[in-house]
């Protein structure tokens, strides 16, 4: 008999994650489905973002994401919080920032770190002085706010010293990040780094949506009750971003 599976959605990261670990709680052993959370896709989209950001440190720069300097913009919602999450679980130096509200980046990195044991440090990016020196320092950008908002200009991109890799998952125009196109998979971009490149929403895109099948794949060929997060997307999204 094959099992079915629970599918949570909903738009809020820790709502989502709650409802995983409830439903969990409430399963009676044999009488148990698979759990798949991915609050408005953000889940797969998150892994699939930082997983391409590690494919792009490994091809064009021979490293990866430990030690690393990470900025992520618009990281007050769900794609932005769960993606800062991994890139702290990869060892990087994580930054979550707000172009609205300092207020906002604070209490996302309070909850990243208290749900998910991370350690991030909130950034104020809502003031051009303070984001010119966030720029400075980062080595990693990842641009995760609402579709067509943009946070950095081309100007502000070109004015970054350190940035190896650059991404955005805003498909809407304007790019959340100006200067990089939809499909950019490692397309040079303009800086003062040595070299930095950019990838696009549907780039990650493609990754995301290998992740979100190979998931679903995941629950249906299981021969007892699987119950997956952004970390198990993460997971599966290496592979194939590999």
């Amino acid at each position: 008999v094959k099992r079915t599976g629970i599918f949570i959605g909903g738009r809020d990261i820790a709502l989502a994650a709650d409802m995983l670990d409830v439903a969990k709680r409430a399963m009676v052993p044999p009488f148990e489905v698979s759990v798949f959370a991915d609050p408005s896709g953000a889940f797969t989209t998150a892994a699939a973002m930082v997983a391409c950001v590690e494919r792009q440190l490994r091809k064009t720069h021979s490293t990866d994401l430990k030690g690393r300097d990470v900025l992520v913009l618009g990281g007050t919602g769900p794609v932005g919080m769960a993606a800062a999450v991994l890139a702290a679980d990869a060892g990087a130096n994580v930054r979550i920032g707000s172009h609205s509200s300092p207020d906002r980046a604070r209490i996302a990195s309070e909850m990243a770190n208290a749900r998910y044991g991370a350690k991030t440090v909130a950034a104020d990016a809502s003031k051009a002085d303070s984001l010119v020196e966030l720029l400075n320092q980062a080595e990693v950008i990842m641009s995760c706010a609402k579709a067509g908002v943009q946070v950095l200009s081309e100007a502000q991109v070109a004015s970054a010293k350190r940035l190896l890799v650059a991404a955005d998952v805003n498909a809407v125009p304007p790019a959340g990040i100006a200067g990089i196109g939809a499909m950019d998979d490692g397309v040079v971009i303009n800086t003062q780094a040595a070299k930095s490149v950019g990838i696009g929403a549907l780039a990650i895109g493609n990754v995301k949506y290998q992740v979100e099948r190979g998931l679903f794949e995941t629950m249906l060929q299981a021969e007892k009750a699987v119950y997956l997060d952004f970390r198990d997307a993460f997971a599966l999204a290496r592979k194939h971003a590999a």
